[in-house]
């Protein structure tokens, strides 16, 4: 897993201009959760920004950590002057700071599940509000999808990151909840779903799959072939179901 988590630096230009960004409606569930003005946060695994931007612009002061220097380069291009950064893995980051919101955007899985909790709780005031969202970015035509999988298939078997947990993809409360609601540190987990639907041309959807993680740690001539069998099937125009879950959970004043 630690290879794929560093695997993103190589392609932070490709990662800031394919992966799409979250939608306002995202920013107004975490704060109608929260039920009080958000004044400051902390973001786990920033990436190039696109969630701080999303936060940053709707008034939070927001405190963006990531252990990339290229991806926090290319971050530093992009979002408000106000937001400060920090390169450092959120194992290593240092107790004391609390804020009244800690976030990740489609990088919690990449943490280290040993303490986890107790670490986010550190960083959090107490009644904050700690936010997961995530959601993988997939073909909308079940046609187009299984000749993707198909073309794939010969180089590599699955492109998902599994459940941390083993929490099955069906399941009712998915992870990182079900890890929440075991947590002592943690009350009032909920799941949210925002509905996103996009559409990509074909070369922007290679250009998205450059971005993936199972991808990335490839050798580079393996991927080349990948990614011109999967080119070779797509139509012109894609659509693509990119529903973001949520979850949500409130520091408990005591554990």
């Amino acid at each position: 897993m630690s290879s794929r988590a560093l695997s993103f630096g190589e392609t932070a230009q490709a990662y800031e201009r394919f992966r799409p960004g979250y939608p306002v409606e995202l920013f107004d569930l975490v704060l109608a959760y929260a039920g009080r003005p958000v004044r400051t946060a902390l973001e786990i695994g920033a990436g190039t920004g696109k969630a701080t931007r999303l936060f940053a612009r709707g008034g939070v002061t927001v405190v963006a950590t990531e252990p990339d220097g290229a991806m926090l380069a290319e971050l530093r291009k992009h979002v408000p002057a106000h937001v400060t950064t920090v390169r450092a893995a959120f194992e290593d980051l240092p107790p004391g700071e609390r804020y009244g919101l800690v976030y990740a955007a489609a990088a919690l899985h990449w943490t280290n599940p040993e303490g986890r909790w107790s670490r986010v709780a550190a960083l959090l005031e107490p009644g904050g509000v700690f936010a997961s969202f995530a959601g993988p970015v997939q073909l909308a035509d079940p046609a187009v999808r299984e000749a993707v999988e198909a073309a794939r298939a010969p180089f590599l078997e699955s492109d998902e990151v599994a459940s941390p947990d083993g929490t099955p993809a069906g399941a009712a409360m998915r992870w990182p909840g079900t890890e929440l609601r075991r947590s002592e540190w943690f009350t009032d987990v909920r799941q949210r779903l925002v509905e996103r639907r996009l559409t990509m041309s074909a070369e922007d959807y290679v250009g998205h799959l450059s971005t993936v993680s199972a991808y990335l740690v490839l050798p580079a001539p393996v991927r080349r072939r990948v990614f011109a069998a999967i080119a070779r099937v797509l139509p012109a125009t894609v659509g693509l179901a990119a529903d973001i879950t949520v979850h949500l959970a409130r520091r408990r004043s005591e554990p």
